[in-house]
């Protein structure tokens, strides 16, 4: 009954997060002469779904999605990429730590800057919602807790990754470090990405060249140091994820690709 309770919890959680927006105040107003940022998308495309299956030490513990939707959105005067990351254990582990979780983010097109993010999140008996508006010309955003200050073009947890792959990789030298400011629980994080090589994997979606990457992390109650993850990604114009592993609080998550759909790119680094 308490399980049940806390998936009731997750579920209405979800509902008052995407029905916030209209009580979080209007979308973004240009009135002010400001300009987004042109930045090239030679990563993803609508439509595009990527499927990972993550491991907990050695049991196949949960099933992670990522997909962009099929049709773009219209945000204001803004046309918006909707993004979308969830994640849920399976039912053979849900007996040991049930996740549901679910982070959206409205992706500027133009810019690559989030113009609204929602989340729902539910973690054994955590459960947590989020709604959030940015007003990148006056660099703030507006959530459910009220108005943060923020850096300009800052990104959240779902629209992160999309942005990343995005970058510029080619020259990197070794632990060369990109910088992204992130918001994320009511708090706007200055982290990075450093580039600390290449390397082929072998993955159930065969040989892939990849790009290896260690991004900054927040310590709180998953992880324990700010260097506990390791992420690669194909090296190719579409730099999607292919594998991420971690340190946690409590032993170590292994996240691989295990299906990919709809790439905006020839998949080059696919090794035949």
């Amino acid at each position: 009954m308490h399980t049940g309770r806390n998936f009731l919890i997750a579920s209405l959680a979800l509902g008052m997060t995407l029905s916030s927006f209209k009580h979080l105040g209007p979308d973004s107003v240009l009135d002010n002469g400001f300009s987004f940022r042109k930045l090239p998308n030679t990563a993803f495309k609508v439509g595009e779904k990527l499927t990972f299956r993550a491991h907990y030490g050695l049991i196949n513990a949960a099933r992670i999605t990522m997909s962009v939707d099929p049709v773009m959105q219209q945000i204001g005067t803004r046309k918006a990429f909707l993004v979308r990351t969830e994640g849920e254990t399976l039912k053979s582990f849900d007996w040991m730590y049930k996740v549901r979780d679910k982070f959206d983010s409205y992706l500027d097109e133009e810019s690559l800057a989030p113009l609204r993010y929602s989340m729902s999140k539910r973690e054994n008996k955590y459960t947590a919602s989020d709604a959030v508006i940015y007003y990148h010309e006056q660099k703030k955003l507006r959530n459910l807790k009220g108005e943060l200050a923020m850096p300009v073009y800052t990104q959240d947890i779902a629209s992160a990754i999309y942005y990343a792959r995005n970058l510029d990789f080619s020259t990197a030298k070794l632990n060369q470090s990109f910088p992204v400011d992130v918001y994320m629980d009511n708090k706007v994080y200055n982290l990075q990405f450093k580039f600390i090589g290449r390397e082929t994997l072998n993955t159930d979606i065969g040989k892939v060249r990849c790009i290896k990457l260690r991004p900054k992390l927040v310590v709180d109650r998953v992880f324990k140091d700010d260097d506990d993850m390791t992420i690669w990604v194909s090296d190719d114009k579409n730099k999607i994820p292919i594998r991420v592993e971690s340190a946690i609080q409590v032993g170590s998550v292994k996240v691989d690709i295990t299906a990919y759909e709809n790439l905006k790119n020839s998949f080059d680094a696919l090794l035949k």
